[in-house]
């Protein structure tokens, strides 16, 4: 498991209509690796409003159609529940979605 992976995890959240959801881990790598049984990560949705905490992604990351990592909703995730591998972030992604992060949690 990477920093930059992208997982299907089945019913991500007991609010969330659908019965799976497609995470980006977040976390860093020293976290990964580590015992911690849980990482951060954040939901793609199939919607796209253009905020500034949203990264598009789509079928190059392994996805079906086009979507977007929305930053305003980061969650914390077993390990355990991360094990159906759906594709990666390029190296352009990453600085996207760091960015987008850096505007979700207010870091300059």
């Amino acid at each position: 498991m990477n920093r930059g992976d992208l997982y299907r995890v089945y019913k991500g959240s007991v609010h969330d209509p659908k019965r799976f959801r497609v995470f980006v881990v977040i976390s860093r790598q020293v976290l990964i690796d580590s015992r911690f049984s849980t990482v951060i990560c954040a939901p793609v949705y199939s919607s796209y409003d253009g905020l500034s905490t949203q990264v598009k992604i789509g079928v190059d990351e392994g996805l079906k159609h086009e979507s977007s990592i929305h930053c305003d909703e980061l969650v914390s995730i077993p390990k355990a529940m991360l094990t159906h591998y759906v594709g990666s972030l390029s190296f352009e992604k990453m600085q996207e979605l760091d960015e987008a992060l850096k505007i979700a949690v207010g870091a300059d």
